[in-house]
């Protein structure tokens, strides 16, 4: 006998819930990028290349060390999947709690008395961390289409 409610879950593709999560975390890093780049001062000012400098340091050490460990971990997960999956699967069902916590902390952290220059590079790494981890998810479907093309 099936399962009825799996009648109503919305599912996709694999390619899809990797391009989803793709488009996600670089959406989410454009975001975070954008809203930094609008609190530093103008490039005329001495500080900001510094702040722009420190910002793409740690976007790389997080991209690199942090978030692409993630992304290539939730890309091993989602192939593992069958190959239609709930759309919400694009991300570990155990993630949803964190990007609260993560949300939550970024009101609160726009909304304190820290000045926003100083949250700039903060927000550029993890943003820039963000898109940097989602080129994993990209390339994973550009192989994929390229395997289904070739076939």
């Amino acid at each position: 006998m099936t399962n009825p409610v799996k009648r109503y879950v919305p599912a996709l593709p694999k390619i899809w819930l990797l391009l989803i999560a793709g488009l996600a975390w670089s959406s989410i890093g454009l975001f975070l990028n954008l809203t930094a780049l609008a609190w530093l001062p103008p490039l005329s000012n001495s500080n900001t290349p510094i702040l722009l400098g420190i910002g793409l340091l740690l976007a790389l050490a997080i991209g690199i060390l942090g978030f692409s460990l993630f992304a290539k971990k939730n890309i091993q997960r989602i192939q593992r999947l069958p190959e239609k999956a709930c759309v919400f699967a694009f991300q570990e069902w155990t993630s949803y709690p964190l990007i609260v916590v993560m949300i939550t902390m970024g009101f609160f952290l726009r909304h304190s008395s820290i000045p926003k220059t100083l949250l700039a590079p903060m927000y550029i790494g993890i943003g820039g961390g963000l898109i940097i981890a989602s080129l994993h998810y990209y390339r994973t479907v550009s192989v994929n289409l390229e395997k289904k093309i070739s076939e």
